[in-house]
Order: structure tokens, then C-alpha cells, then sequence
């Protein structure tokens, strides 16, 4: 029997994927109103739904879900008026993609195989941040560039001129500013003394992973914006890194990779 054309949307950024999985949980969080309970409506686990949650309220300009972590037990958690826009606009372009695909599938013979749906490029970077470019400081050889996260936090990237001018980059260019977990270093506490790292964002520890060598450390930097930086778990039990803790990630300017969208 002949297996027909069937399309699956997928839009991506830099960093970031929405799809039609993602989408599925945002739409459970509305119903349930719990991130716990919307991961086991769509078959994740907790930690994997609260992860997609947090990767989604990083890369969009407006945060798409309003939540207090509550484990497995269930905290609260409502869809904001963006969240509810996503989902909206995703449905609409899904319907229009199954549309052009029927009608291609009756066209043309393809091999369901042949077909790839890809809009952007993908990165491994585990934090990406939609930005705001706010300065760029340029010189014969590197430039430096300036941009706010929201929250009242701020990133700065030291770049080359060349890149800086290929990608047109000014103040109030929107732009993608990505950092590898494994290049933060974190300090307990806000207030620290000087050193010579550029970036600093203050938070608050809201979960600890550990493994047999290292272990992940998630902050809440505000306005439902996250950060996770992986360090080694003597790193983190020296510190004795806990949720509820202040600290502050410590990130290299140099290590902060930009992106258009």
C-alpha cells in the first residue's frame, strides 16, 4: 500500500526548536495549569518538560509560560497571553503546510524520505538568549559588543571587527547571544570583589543535578529567564550550591558566541 506525503513542522533558531512536541506541552500547561501534569499528559518526564519550558521562555522575546517550580509534586503554571499567540500561529502555518503538502502529494511522486523540513541552523550551546544590542565598541582587530537579556541583565561578546561589520550588528539589532553550560563559572552570593570576568548575572539556584563527576546547576535570573551552567560536583558541593542559594555565573566575554536570527 502506497504511503502518502504527510508534512511535520518544525521551526528552528539558533539554539532553539519549536515543534509540533513542544507546542503539544505548551498547550497541556494551558489545560492543566502545572508543568508535572503537562508532562505526564504528553508522555515526558518532568525534568525534560521543565527543561522545554525554560528553553522556550529563553529564546522568545516575551516569556510563553508564567511558573513556579514545584517538582514532580506540581507547581503552578499558566500560558502567557505569547504563549497563547505561539500556539495559535503555529497551528495556523501547520495547516497551511498540510494543505501544500496534499496538495504536492497529489502532483508529484515523492519519496516521503526525500523530504526535509528545515528552516534555520542548530547549535549545542545549552543557554541561548534572545538580546538587544545596546553598544558596540569596535577597534582595528575586535569589537565589543553590548546587549541586554531583559531582567535587567546584560551580556557583553568580544567578537572580531569582521564579524561585527558582516553582521551589521548596531545598537537595536535583535540578535542571539549563546554560552556553553561548561564555560560558566559560579560564585555563591551576589556581592563579590573585583575580577577581571566581564559578564555577571546574579540569580537564584533552583535545582542541582549531580552525577558521578559533574553536576548541573540551574539559576533563575528573573523576568522567567535561566541559566545552566555544568561545573564538577567537588566544584558544587564546595560551594554547597542548594536551591533557594544566591549566586552569580561568571562568563568570559570571549565565550559568548552571537547569532542572527
Amino acid at each position: 500500500m502506497p504511503v502518502g506525503v504527510r508534512s511535520a513542522l518544525t521551526l528552528e533558531r539558533p539554539g532553539a526548536r519549536m515543534g509540533a512536541d513542544r507546542v503539544a506541552l505548551l498547550a497541556a500547561v494551558g489545560r492543566t495549569g502545572s508543568i508535572s501534569a503537562a508532562a505526564r499528559e504528553v508522555g515526558l518526564s518532568y525534568k525534560a518538560a521543565w527543561d522545554g519550558v525554560q528553553a522556550m521562555n529563553n529564546i522568545f522575546a516575551s516569556p510563553l509560560v508564567s511558573a513556579a517550580p514545584g517538582g514532580r509534586a506540581g507547581g503552578g503554571a499558566a500560558l502567557t497571553p505569547a504563549g497563547e499567540k505561539v500556539i495559535a500561529a503555529f497551528t495556523a502555518i501547520q495547516e497551511g503546510l498540510e494543505r501544500v503538502v496534499a496538495s504536492l502529494d497529489n502532483q508529484i511522486d515523492l519519496d516521503p524520505g526525500d523530504i526535509l523540513w528545515s528552516l534555520m541552523m542548530k547549535t549545542s550551546a545549552r543557554n541561548t538568549y534572545r538580546a538587544t544590542v545596546t553598544s558596540v565598541t569596535e577597534s582595528p582587530v575586535s569589537a565589543e559588543v553590548q546587549m541586554d537579556i531583559g531582567g535587567g541583565q546584560t551580556l557583553a561578546s568580544v567578537i572580531t571587527g569582521h564579524s561585527a561589520a558582516e553582521m551589521g550588528l548596531a545598537p537595536g539589532i535583535e540578535i542571539f547571544a549563546l554560552v556553553k553550560s561548561s564555560f560558566v563559572i559560579l560564585a555563591k552570593g551576589h556581592e563579590l570583589g573585583p575580577m577581571s570576568v566581564r559578564n555577571r548575572l546574579t540569580g537564584t539556584v533552583t535545582g542541582r543535578t549531580d552525577g558521578p563527576v559533574n553536576s548541573e546547576i540551574v539559576l533563575d535570573l528573573g523576568s522567567d529567564k535561566t541559566l545552566v551552567a555544568t561545573i564538577t560536583r567537588e566544584s558544587a558541593e564546595a560551594l554547597k550550591l542548594a536551591p533557594g542559594d544566591a549566586a552569580t555565573a561568571l562568563i568570559k566575554s570571549s565565550h559568548v558566541i552571537l547569532a542572527l536570527p
